[in-house]
């Protein structure tokens, strides 16, 4: 029952806070940026489940790990990559409309991706996917806040700026407590698996994010364009896949949210690095080699 009084408010509020800083015009930049829509959610919703399958089959993960990291995988968006990609210097208008598609995309293929993952490695081991139960379950901790979120901002500007100034700040410490308090429940299993487990959410992170900093290299975009899809690739909604996991009326599996822990830790370890990286050689000599180019 712990989902229900931490982990779904949680990722309702995140939710609610990330409507806060849409406009209805930002699902509409796939209109007049076509290319840099496409390519972020081609790194999203396409080359991160395909990496996760093979990662998660070449590494020989146990069913529960394999359906967790192909979970975490098919989750992506999250208010906090808008952060980074103002903290890299990116572009955070093309970051906040993939963020804004992706979370509404989702809504379909986080439960066609999870069924496959389910009837592919669940079903053995007794462990099914109940679909109406996800839909219904999305639908209320994330397309109905998002939606909240918008209209407040529609009707009550300064109020919504204000409250987003607080939700804002909070959207990182609740990531990482929500990971904490799953990391101290399923410590043990956490420890058995980490070397496996940590491996493959760490190469998950890298392989992704250097595809996607290559097919935005190939597809011509500019500066600001690479760093913020790379942000968009590599930062999952780890609280959405955590909520799936352990929610009562899903999978309601420990296990399955582990993955969903550890890419939370790992993520902002990788991504930090790289927002540093650009920062620390924006004011050194390195700059044209680093800074520019990435």
């Amino acid at each position: 029952m712990t989902s229900l009084f931490i982990v779904l408010p949680i990722l309702t509020l995140l939710m609610f806070d990330l409507g806060l800083t849409l406009r209805p015009q930002d699902f509409l930049l796939v209109a007049t940026r076509p290319k840099a829509i496409a390519v972020g959610l081609l790194g999203q919703l396409i080359l991160l489940p395909l990496t996760a399958y093979c990662l998660a089959t070449m590494l020989g993960l146990p069913p529960l790990l394999f359906i967790g990291v192909m979970l975490v995988a098919c989750c992506p968006g999250g208010s906090s990559s808008n952060i980074f990609s103002m903290l890299a210097k990116g572009d955070v208008a093309l970051s906040v409309s993939l963020t804004a598609l992706s979370s509404v995309i989702t809504l379909v293929t986080v439960p066609a991706i999870m069924h496959y993952a389910t009837v592919s490695a669940g079903e053995a081991i007794g462990v099914r996917l109940p679909m109406g139960n996800l839909l219904l379950q999305n639908l209320v901790t994330m397309l109905v806040p998002i939606v909240a979120g918008i209209i407040v901002r529609q009707k009550w500007n300064h109020a919504a700026a204000s409250i987003d100034r607080v939700l804002s700040k909070t959207a990182f410490p609740a990531l990482m407590l929500l990971a904490g308090l799953f990391f101290v429940q399923n410590q043990e299993a956490i420890a058995e698996h980490f070397p496996a487990i940590g491996l493959c959410v760490t190469m998950l992170i890298i392989v992704t994010t250097a595809m996607a900093y290559g097919i935005g290299r190939l597809s011509r975009l500019n500066r600001k364009e690479r760093r913020t899809i790379v942000i968009e690739v590599g930062m999952q909604n780890a609280a959405q896949a955590i909520a799936v996991a352990s929610s009562p009326f899903i999978f309601n599996n420990g296990m399955i949210a582990v993955p969903g822990i550890v890419y939370a830790l790992m993520m902002n370890v990788v991504l930090l690095a790289y927002v540093g990286g650009i920062k620390f050689c924006g004011s050194m000599s390195c700059s044209s080699v680093f800074a520019n180019k990435y």
